[in-house]
């Protein structure tokens, strides 16, 4: 599992770190990371990096200078390096003393170029880009380079991920230390590109944001033993789909039968057509006659009106973790949400996107961490938070942040599929969080794989989780 830290917690591991290793030596691993992935980029698109023209972006204290060795290191292979100062007066001096002493060269304006390394900005910068840094990264943009970015993407708000104005983007992110949150969450994400992290000895505290990866996944969810059976696999409900929306039926009780349930018991308005697409599921006409589960899914397609009311309001009095999706995030927003997670003794997880969010607990904003944080705390549920990232927030604080997916997830459908996994795993089990963050793990490979082939349904999303869970029982999942 890996994890991010804040800015903070950085410079408190980096400050301990230089009790008793000097700054020159952490500046020199830094800078050699940073040249061998300029490196490794240049020969991808060349087969070589000797003659090849770099640009280097220079900011003002040690981030400017592990930019400027880099550049030296590049220009040591025969690489013609040019540096272009933005902060003269401030450039760090033993850098650029090396830079100069092997050839390279200071400019004013960007140079014709065939890689940028982006030294702009380190942990202390504000978010966004001043004026000339913002004009070059426009040209950078324009002309498609690669960038390879020193420790943060230049503009970037390196603990919430937000982008206020202009930033670097760039195609690999050399961050040292330790992962940054901003590099997970919101816009940063965006712009840091392939993410790689360079060990320099740093005593870390307790992550932030915790990530998970194949592996973990893999070790979280349920796997049948021989002495077990349906009861104890885990009977998961479902309520979900009502005569205007039979799909989300569909589509959530099929999530949980593929995603290991023991039994799923199904109770809505779309018996027919549940019982037809999956005779393997025991259908109920409410929730009042189900026999009992080990946890619940609720609002997928339920809409809005008093039965659907009366169904959630039975699932949120029950003694088993319960999901709520969709039209139950709007009837909790609408009627009687205060209080309602936080006096349950057992697990709720919350499965909004920003809209849904926003009834709930206000407006998202730029820093969604935070807010996710906020609405848990507030509610006393995890709340998993949909997005380009998805993240899972505690009650007690801890979060998770997701890399897997894809933008064609965004299709109706979609949380339908996600909250039946999440579903299945609480009843097999599974701590509510880890649950919720394994969920979306394998819902977004299960996206990734079935957009593999052109634009996919809802439905297609679902058909590929068996190749999913198989991705990760033989371990050919990557994170």
């Amino acid at each position: 599992m890996r994890g991010a830290w804040t800015v903070e917690q950085i410079r408190d591991a980096e400050k301990r770190a230089l009790e008793f290793t000097a700054e020159s030596d952490l500046m020199d691993r830094a800078a050699t990371a940073v040249a061998v992935a300029a490196a490794r980029l240049l020969r991808d698109r060349t087969g070589r990096v000797y003659g090849r023209r770099v640009a280097v972006l220079v900011g003002a204290g040690n981030n400017g200078g592990d930019a400027l060795y880099a550049g030296a290191w590049l220009a040591r292979l025969g690489a013609q390096v040019s540096a272009v100062l933005l902060a003269p007066e401030r450039a760090h001096a033993a850098g650029l003393d090396e830079f100069l002493e092997v050839g390279g060269r200071v400019v004013d304006a960007l140079p014709r170029s065939e890689l940028v390394i982006d030294g702009i900005l380190g942990l202390g910068g504000r978010p966004g880009l001043q004026r000339r840094a913002a004009k070059l990264a426009e040209l950078i943009h324009k002309a498609h380079l690669p960038v390879v970015a020193v420790d943060v993407p230049s503009g970037i708000d390196v603990d919430t991920g937000a982008v206020p104005g202009s930033a670097i983007r760039a195609t690999t992110t050399v961050t040292m230390g330790g992962l940054k949150q901003g590099l997970l969450v919101g816009a940063g994400a965006d712009h840091a590109g392939d993410v790689r992290v360079v060990d320099l000895g740093f005593a870390l505290d307790r992550p932030s944001l915790q990530v998970l990866d194949a592996e973990d996944v893999a070790g979280i969810l349920p796997v049948p033993g021989v002495a077990d059976d349906k009861y104890s696999r885990g009977v998961v409900g479902v309520v979900a789909g009502s005569k205007q929306f039979p799909g989300a039926a569909v589509l959530c009780t099929g999530a949980a039968v593929h995603s290991g349930a023991g039994m799923v018991r199904y109770a809505g308005a779309a018996t027919d057509v549940v019982r037809n697409k999956w005779p393997e599921v025991v259908v109920h006409d409410d929730v009042g006659a189900a026999g009992r589960v080990q946890a619940w899914v609720v609002g997928p397609g339920i809409g809005t009106d008093e039965e659907a009311s009366e169904s959630l309001s039975r699932v949120m009095l029950s003694d088993v973790p319960v999901v709520v999706d969709a039209d139950g995030l709007t009837l909790l927003s609408s009627e009687w949400f205060d209080g309602v997670t936080r006096d349950r003794a057992y697990p709720t997880v919350l499965t909004p996107h920003d809209r849904e969010f926003a009834r709930l607990f206000g407006e998202v904003g730029d820093d969604r961490l935070s807010a996710a944080r906020r609405a848990a705390a507030e509610s006393g549920a995890i709340v998993l938070l949909k997005g380009h990232c998805t993240i899972v927030a505690t009650p007690d604080g801890a979060a998770y942040a997701n890399r897997t997916g894809t933008p064609w997830l965004g299709t109706a459908g979609s949380g339908d599929v996600l909250s039946g996994m999440i579903g299945a795993f609480l009843a097999g089990g599974v701590d509510a969080p880890l649950a919720a963050a394994a969920g979306t793990f394998v819902h977004g490979v299960a996206g990734q794989i079935a957009a593999a082939s052109g634009p996919p349904s809802s439905a297609d999303v679902l058909g590929a989780l068996r190749t999913a869970f198989n991705g990760l029982r033989l371990g050919d999942l990557k994170d």
